[in-house]
């Protein structure tokens, strides 16, 4: 009986975690700025547009495989929650976007895995994701290190990088 409850505590705790992990159980046009803090903790960035609407950006790296953008209206209210951390919001990153176009976009990449390669005056920026076949991958935005602008992108699985065990590279959308 007691293995049962503990199971049954385990399952609970897990539900309330991903709920506030991504935020599913915030109501758009209901949910307010404090009611995504409390959910969800503070942001990694945060932006304010003209119109006072919020861009909020919840990287769950390095080893999550989402990064949630919170959009909340200049009433404050919810808008939408989404995780950009898909091959639809990577075709948006286009060459002589900037750094914070790219940050905006995609939320900040993950420190330990920012590389610059001075021979190419080359910075790369990486992210972890899941992609459509639910295997780990990994996309990389190339900037120009002199103008800090978009060079190009490139995406690849993590078992194609030799970066998992086997069996080891699969994740959940």
């Amino acid at each position: 009986m007691k293995l049962w409850t503990i199971l049954a505590a385990a399952l609970l705790l897990g539900a309330c975690a991903s709920a506030g992990y991504s935020g599913s159980d915030l109501r758009p046009g209901e949910a307010r700025l404090d009611d995504v803090l409390r959910a969800m903790g503070q942001p990694a960035l945060r932006w304010q547009s003209a119109d006072g609407s919020q861009q909020l950006a919840y990287p769950r790296g390095p080893w999550g495989v989402h990064t949630y953008m919170v959009h909340l209206g200049p009433d404050g209210r919810l808008k939408q929650i989404e995780n950009v951390m898909d091959p639809d919001a990577f075709a948006r990153i286009k060459p002589g976007m900037s750094k914070e176009e790219v940050l905006r976009a995609l939320g900040p990449p993950y420190p330990g895995w920012t590389a610059y390669f001075p021979a190419r005056d080359e910075l790369v920026w990486e992210w972890r994701y899941c992609d459509p076949w639910s295997e780990a991958a990994r996309f990389d935005v190339l900037f120009d290190g002199s103008k800090g602008t978009v060079r190009s992108t490139q995406s690849q699985t993590e078992a194609l990088r030799g970066l998992c065990e086997e069996g080891m590279c699969f994740c959940g959308r």
